[in-house]
């Protein structure tokens, strides 16, 4: 089995890149974002590989990240949700917004990755609620904590996360502020919680 590969890129595709290691050109598939993130042909990269062995084929898989690859591995635990799915949710979210989106319920996040429909999502939600807490989450801040500082720093850090979920500071601003208001006390992930089911309306 590959498990990483170090070589030349010859090229990129969409959904694919092909690696030249010592004469040999491998199609490896990864995410829109490990692909933008890889340098331009012809240089030298190194990919984490994930190897999926089926009757008619072998794929590989490619990652920059280990937090990726863990990622990977865990929404293709999810029945629906085989690697090209998988590798759809991580070209729209990083591991950071998938523990975000995840733990607060969000459903609404993850149907914004192609093949992912309300079904599917509601399913990932309710499969890995409770796996998250392990999960990498690549520095964003953790939803399931208790935030017991000043409702400043709860609004900083809800600000935050989510920006990293692709909402803009002017459109959370308002949401963030009325419900700290209204829910004084709240806890961080009550208040992306509360955020997100009004932003997403």
């Amino acid at each position: 089995m590959i498990g990483l590969l170090t070589g030349i890129v010859v090229s990129t595709d969409t959904d694919r890149c092909i690696l030249d290691v010592n004469g040999v050109g491998y199609l490896v598939s990864a995410s829109s974002r490990t692909l933008a993130n890889l340098p331009a042909a012809p240089e030298k990269t190194r990919l984490l590989i994930e190897t999926v062995v089926r009757e008619d084929a072998i794929q590989l898989f490619g990652f920059l990240t280990s937090d990726e690859q863990e990622w990977f591995r865990l929404l293709t635990t999810v029945q629906g949700v085989g690697a090209k799915v998988a590798l759809a949710i991580l070209s729209v979210a990083t591991p950071g917004d998938l523990v975000l989106s995840i733990s607060a319920g969000d459903k609404a996040a993850l149907t914004r990755a192609a093949g992912v429909g309300a079904r599917l999502a509601e399913r990932i939600v309710t499969e890995l609620k409770s796996k998250v807490g392990k999960m990498p989450a690549g520095g964003a801040t953790a939803v399931g904590r208790s935030v017991t500082g000043n409702a400043g720093s709860v609004e900083s850090d809800a600000l935050q996360a989510l920006a990293g979920l692709g909402f803009r500071r002017a459109e959370a601003w308002p949401v963030l502020s009325r419900i700290l208001v209204e829910h004084e006390g709240a806890t961080l992930d009550k208040v992306i919680r509360l955020a997100l089911k009004d932003l997403a309306r």
